[in-house]
């Protein structure tokens, strides 16, 4: 019994030393820029400004590394948006640490795994307008110059698998990372004249569907399924459909030597933007009442895939979370309620998170691209115990 109570003792000190940084930080309401977000006040809400306050006070304190942006929408209305001094990404530089800037709300960022979950969208997108007729459909009904690889057991690979991750195909993206080891920095390295045949000619393990595993390269060729099925490039199909109607006019793709779009995870977009993105869904699809991807495509990408769950993901403090369309699923508890929520979530610290039974969307950027990010903490210790 004395162990515990020195056990609890300890572990309460802890979480106030976490918590107790110094007071450094004033809040202020976010700016009225006449862009689509309506503005106000964390007491509006009914948040707790003081506690969202000690985030950034800890954040100032650097408790949790390179956090580069917060914001937070509740209720229809942008409540917090603050910006912080940090490292623009340079794949070749230290940490992958390019220029140190201070980050503000024009500033695009590259929101790296993110660009999945915007992939995913355009999908939707192509699903509801016609050009792809289903999601069960085999990947090579869409990719007429790769046919040679339509054999062992491929054929049964659809577009739902890849956009679950359960092709079955032979892939690590890992571990070995920064090396030709790793599956997704390999097509890269090696394979920038034809991504789509780097994944593809990998082996077959498992029946398609029945087992997870994190694969970017599937996601780069649900670029192109689009770009056959539409005959646009994501790019254009995207701004057109998805970006436009949300008053989105600068986004940046990175293409491979071929044209191949980097959908796995090269979009550069502001913060402000990315929380757009998660209002629509947050919103079962709609940007002000009009609709953008169908209420049926927003519920299947927050509802857990089949056997996707209790995924663990490297350098990452969310714990065991699920996978559905290209989305993450998950559940936090907070004083002993449960709070679901699910993300598009990016290396390093990118974010879109959706809560929708305290109809919230928050978002992060950072540069944590070598140490464990801190997302979760910030969110367990102040934002969610925020809410009054």
């Amino acid at each position: 019994m004395k162990s515990i109570i020195l056990l609890i003792s300890f572990l309460s000190f802890l979480f106030i030393s976490c918590n107790n940084c110094p007071s450094v930080y004033t809040y202020q309401p976010p700016e009225f820029i006449n862009n689509g977000l309506e503005i106000g006040t964390l007491e509006q809400v009914g948040m707790d400004s003081f506690l969202v306050s000690k985030a950034i006070d800890c954040i100032y304190a650097n408790k949790y590394d390179q956090v580069h942006s917060i914001l937070i929408y509740k209720d229809g209305l942008l409540v917090f948006e603050e910006y912080f001094e940090g490292n623009d990404f340079k794949w070749d530089g230290p940490d992958h640490y390019g220029e140190r800037i201070q980050w503000d709300k024009n500033s695009m960022h590259v929101i790296m795994s993110c660009s999945k979950s915007i992939a995913s969208a355009s999908i939707g997108i192509a699903v509801d307008h016609g050009y792809i007729k289903s999601v069960d459909e085999s990947i090579f009904n869409y990719l007429p110059d790769h046919q040679q690889f339509k054999t062992n057991g491929k054929e049964m690979i659809t577009i739902k698998h890849l956009l679950t991750m359960t092709s079955g195909l032979k892939w690590d993206e890992w571990k070995s990372h920064g090396t030709s080891a790793n599956d997704i920095d390999r097509i890269y390295f090696e394979c920038s004249d034809d991504p789509v045949k780097c994944v593809l000619e990998k082996e077959l393990l498992n029946t398609p569907g029945e087992k997870f595993t994190y694969n970017g390269g599937g996601t780069i060729i649900l670029g192109e399924i689009l770009k056959h099925a539409t005959k646009m490039n994501i790019g254009d199909f995207s701004k057109k459909y998805l970006f436009t109607p949300l008053g989105i006019d600068s986004v940046y793709w990175y293409q491979f030597k071929n044209g191949t779009y980097a959908c796995d995870g090269s979009i550069k977009m502001t913060s402000q933007d990315m929380l757009k993105f998660g209002i629509t869904y947050l919103n079962e699809g709609k940007w002000n009442n009009e609709s953008i991807v169908s209420n049926d495509w927003v519920t299947k990408s927050k509802s857990t895939y089949k056997n996707n769950t209790g995924i663990n993901i490297p350098i990452d403090d969310s714990g065991r979370n699920g996978y559905a369309y290209s989305w993450w699923t998950n559940e936090i508890s907070i004083s002993g309620e449960k709070v679901n929520l699910f993300q598009a979530g990016g290396w390093g610290g990118q974010e879109i998170i959706i809560f929708p039974d305290d109809n919230m969307v928050v978002v992060f950027t950072g540069g944590n691209y070598v140490v464990k990010k801190h997302i979760y903490k910030i969110l367990k210790r102040f934002i969610l115990p925020a809410i009054k």
